[in-house]
């Protein structure tokens, strides 16, 4: 059994065992417990990282074609990535850094091109080098395909470091977060963005939640627990927000129909024609939009299904 990333802990029970429901890498079934001295979720035990290859297909991200269903999927992308957009650029002016921004774990590099378009200098990470050619290619961002911990960036170049569903994959988050202190200048910024475990959706689903997403996400993090573990990176926080467009209600969405779920359908290689296609990306839009106001309505109370801080250097 595992220890604990934030006490230290190795003592834990056992809430549920469960497969990848989502992408169907695996029927292997696996356990998350819930650690008994500080009640933070992990998977335990945790894939050997020769095994965790297994469960990212080489197309995890976002790239569109030229197909009238892939088209919808753009807009609806760039419609809900504005309140990243928008969070973003409000931490960048805010906090006066001339230095760009580092998005790591960037993927596709949409988010990135987007700002690019509003005028921000940006720049790529991401441990796919298919997606940081993607990246670069169709948003004309530059990337970096390796890991944060050793990448060849520059210490105090960067006015901003984001990290939007990156923190819970990882073995050591915590190594990334220092890594990222060392990147940004004195008065940059952190934006971090994890599912909340401690939403209204885990406590109604359970191992049905998307946010648990197993076998990929390690860590469940609470909100509290995000916050208690980027302060012990010497960050203070600025910011926070329970509520992301793009991720609450398409979470919901992916948990009550994971097999509606575009991303997924594309990973698990469905064979659909192109009408089908549109007909289940609508309907699965349609069960998103459903799904929108009770994504408000935990987000208002504080127990929203992600949580999205904003730090700076302490």
């Amino acid at each position: 059994m595992s220890t604990c990333i934030l006490c230290g802990s190795p003592e834990a029970s056992e809430l549920f065992r469960s497969s990848d429901r989502l992408y169907r890498t695996t029927e292997e079934e696996f356990a998350v417990v819930r650690c008994a001295g500080c009640g933070l979720p992990r998977l335990d035990p945790q894939p050997a990282l020769a095994e965790l290859g297994r469960y990212y297909p080489g197309n995890y991200w976002f790239a569109p074609d030229r197909t009238a269903a892939s088209r919808l999927e753009e807009f609806y992308r760039r419609t809900v990535l504005r309140d990243h957009v928008n969070f973003v650029s409000r931490a960048m002016a805010e906090s006066r850094s001339r230095g760009p921004l580092l998005d790591v774990g960037a993927g596709g590099g949409l988010f990135l091109g987007m700002m690019r378009q509003r005028g921000f200098r940006v720049a790529a990470l991401d441990n796919s080098a298919q997606a940081a050619a993607v990246a670069w290619k169709r948003q004309q961002v530059p990337s970096v395909c390796g890991l944060l911990e050793n990448a060849p960036l520059r210490a105090g170049h960067f006015g901003c470091v984001t990290m939007f569903h990156v923190l819970e994959h990882l073995y050591d988050p915590g190594a990334y977060l220092t890594a990222a202190r060392e990147l940004l200048e004195a008065e940059g910024r952190l934006v971090v963005q994890v599912p909340n475990s401690a939403c209204w959706q885990f406590r109604l689903l359970g191992k049905r939640w998307n946010g648990v997403d197993i076998p990929r996400h390690l860590v469940d993090f609470r909100a509290r627990d995000i916050l208690r573990l980027i302060e012990s990176r010497g960050f203070a926080v600025v910011r926070r927000k329970f509520f992301s467009l793009r991720d609450n209600p398409a979470g919901l969405a992916s948990s009550v129909a994971p097999g509606l779920d575009p991303m997924a359908r594309r990973v698990r290689g469905v064979r659909e024609s192109g009408g089908m296609r549109l007909a289940k990306d609508l309907a699965y839009f349609a069960l998103m939009a459903a799904s929108v106001p009770f994504a408000i309505a935990e987000a208002a109370c504080g127990a929203g299904s992600t949580v999205t801080i904003e730090a700076r250097k302490q």
